[in-house]
């Protein structure tokens, strides 16, 4: 028999195991908790971001959350990515009918990465069902602006967004980041009935999922008995040290955009697809896609353009070619999609460029 209830954590997937689901259970076992889940969202992502969701049916969600209540019975519940009202009611309702001892609600609704992960209409919904039953809400500053429409940039304005939070209902609210100084960041940390705040002064932390390793360290020392502000206290720490020996999952989009580019110059005379380059390289056009914004904030379809018309160019002042040579020579069906594709990146005819460049 285990001396401590496992922890259930309801939340999204995240294949890169950075946060989300996988990130909880790690975190609730290293530090000795056992972890049971139930997962609302699947997300198809990558070291650059979400690219999609496949948000499970609520009756799913529900069906998983009731079998575990049902035979297990965890005491701690930690609650992350919602993005359905449906899903956010049957959540609600089965904390209303098992009352877990702790609720914990981990804001997922803008990622470390500024993708806003949930339409309006769900954060009203959390905001009046599932606010009112969560014994602690953690809220990253950008969410805290989300939903009060506000910025937070002072310790007096942490003060006052926690506590139009704690408004809504709930026990305790620890609003996360809300006065950066230099590497180091503040947390506080307003309870119910209390005016005074508790402030907590930690090293800045900019890798993905830290938060999901947070409040779910912070369930575990919960589960482990401790007190709001020493669950909090530990967490911190615990983070802290974390920091030290992990490293963000780091992806090949800098070798790959060079690989794109190099390509381009060998085949642009014969291809200006950008699904042939995606073939080329192995991977999707998405993720090329993601890829090309990220480094040089163009499509993949722009920096082939771009490569293509200062090839052009050089063709036109430095031989002799004809339009119709140099049209066929670069792929084009005929001269006048040469012509017209010219112009459209130039706002000049070949014939016009060719004469003013010599």
């Amino acid at each position: 028999m285990r001396k401590d209830k496992p922890i259930l954590t309801i939340t999204g997937s995240d294949s890169t195991g950075g946060s989300g689901v996988q990130a909880d259970i790690k975190t609730i076992a290293a530090l000795g908790g056992y972890a049971v889940s139930a997962v609302t969202t699947i997300t198809m992502q990558n070291t650059l971001g979400i690219q999609d969701f496949y948000d499970l049916p609520a009756h799913v969600v529900a069906g998983q959350v009731e079998a575990l209540f049902d035979d297990i019975a965890p005491r701690v519940v930690k609650i992350g990515l919602i993005r359905s009202v449906d899903v956010l009611c049957s959540i609600a309702d089965m904390i209303h009918r098992y009352r877990p001892e702790f609720v914990i609600y981990d804001a997922a609704i803008v990622s470390s990465r500024g993708d806003v992960l949930m339409p309006l209409d769900v954060v009203r919904a959390i905001e009046m069902q599932l606010f009112p039953k969560c014994s602690l809400i953690c809220l990253p500053k950008n969410d805290a602006e989300f939903i009060l429409q506000r910025s937070i940039d002072t310790r007096e304005d942490m003060i006052e967004a926690a506590g139009k939070v704690l408004a809504f209902g709930c026990q305790a609210v620890l609003l996360q980041g809300g006065n950066m100084v230099g590497d180091t960041s503040t947390d506080v940390l307003m309870v119910s009935g209390s005016d005074v705040p508790h402030f907590f002064t930690s090293p800045l932390i900019r890798q993905h999922g830290m938060g999901s390793n947070f409040s779910s360290a912070i369930a575990t020392y919960l589960n482990q008995n401790e007190g709001i502000m020493a669950a909090v206290n530990n967490a911190k720490s615990y983070v802290n040290q974390q920091i030290v020996f992990s490293t963000d999952l780091v992806g090949r989009s800098s070798d790959l955009y060079n690989e794109f580019v190099s390509e381009i110059s060998l085949h642009i005379k014969t291809n200006n697809d950008v699904h042939y380059y995606a073939d080329k390289l192995n991977v999707s056009s998405r993720y090329l896609a993601q890829v090309t914004r990220r480094i040089a904030n163009k499509t993949p379809k722009a920096i082939i353009d771009d490569y293509l018309i200062r090839e052009v160019e050089h063709t036109l002042l430095l031989t002799d070619k004809t339009m119709q040579e140099t049209a066929y020579a670069y792929g084009f069906t005929s001269p006048a999609h040469f012509a017209k594709f010219f112009k459209k990146m130039t706002g000049q005819t070949p014939s016009d460029y060719r004469k003013k460049g010599r």
